[in-house]
């Protein structure tokens, strides 16, 4: 009888375009783990409206982001693969686990108070409760591993201690989840600041997915290194972040170590080295981007996968929301 794969979730907001850091921090690792675990991975289109958008830009960017998923190398025949707001269990769990979440946890999420700064005209409820649904997302599954970045991870602790008072109240109902942290890869810096993550918040420092190899070149070889005399490509975070994020980059698309780079550069300086690492990521995207133009212009298939992912998200899901809403003391319909 075979032993029944560990579960795994994660979702990411369409928010923004998928970019370079998405997919070697959490994407790729994800694909990697593809016969390792039974995986769940959505579109968290829920979360981005507690920053208001633009609905049709919210659309597109949600099936954009479902079809570089695909192209990226997560076959949805192995993933479960859907949108959030296709299935109603996790505003229904949100709410319910609204209810088990102090105000004081809330008020400590660090997301919430960076959120809030930026946002001042529109600190609305669901920017401070969306931990609460955060923890729907991932109990709903039962998972027994959420992969999750450093800046994450405050969000899966709230989530086993909310579980964790569930479970104290009514009985064993939550599994408690462990954050599944990837020792490598887990942060690439931002090209004109790395000291900061790559993120879409700085276009400039940012390479996105669907990029235009030309537009990927360019930032890459106005990329900062660092103003050191050797200008020589060596790993040290401390002293040289700038190329050091570079070589941990083109680590990450080549496959090569470290100490590899150090001896491939060797005396050749960061004018041979920066374009070296924009060549390498340009030829490691073009695939996925050729790939998910051709997926996005068949509307057909896309809409049967998240069809048919949110079809089997919504009875795992359902069968978590009715033995709560038992608990809890709901009529059952």
């Amino acid at each position: 009888m075979d032993t029944p794969k560990k579960v795994m979730l994660s979702g990411i907001q369409p928010s923004g375009d998928l970019h370079l850091g998405n997919y070697l921090g959490a994407i790729k690792n994800w694909v990697e783990r593809t016969e390792q675990f039974d995986n769940y991975y959505f579109m968290a289109d829920m979360h981005t409206i507690t920053v208001r958008q633009v609905p049709a830009d919210l659309r597109r960017r949600t099936l954009e982001q479902l079809a570089q998923y695909i192209a990226c190398g997560l076959d949805p025949e192995k993933n479960t693969l859907f949108i959030q707001s296709h299935v109603p269990a996790h505003a229904q769990l949100g709410w319910v686990l609204n209810c088990y979440t102090m105000f004081g946890e809330l008020s400590r999420m660090t997301q919430f108070k960076d959120k809030s700064a930026r946002n001042a005209d529109n600190i609305n409820g669901g920017l401070f409760t969306y931990p609460s649904l955060m923890a729907a997302d991932i109990l709903l599954y039962q998972p027994d591993y959420v992969p999750v970045g450093e800046d994450q991870k405050q969000h899966v602790e709230l989530t086993r201690n909310v579980a964790q008072r569930f479970n104290h109240v009514y009985g064993d109902v939550f599994k408690i989840p462990e954050p599944y942290i990837p020792k490598a890869g887990a942060r690439i810096m931002c090209l004109t600041n790395p000291e900061n993550k790559m993120s879409k918040s700085n276009p400039d420092g940012c390479v996105f997915l669907m990029e235009k190899p030309e537009d990927i070149m360019r930032k890459f070889k106005r990329a900062v290194t660092d103003c050191d005399t050797e200008r020589c490509v060596r790993y040290d975070r401390e002293a040289k972040p700038g190329v050091s994020n570079l070589m941990q980059i083109y680590s990450a698309v080549t496959g090569k170590s470290l100490e590899e780079i150090e001896r491939e550069f060797e005396g050749k300086g960061y004018g041979a080295f920066k374009p070296a690492v924009g060549e390498a990521v340009v030829e490691t995207l073009r695939p996925i981007r050729e790939e998910a133009t051709r997926i996005l212009s068949d509307k057909a298939y896309l809409e049967q996968v998240y069809r048919a992912g949110a079809e089997k998200a919504s009875y795992i899901a359902g069968k978590t929301l009715r033995k709560v809403y038992k608990k809890v003391g709901f009529v059952a319909p």
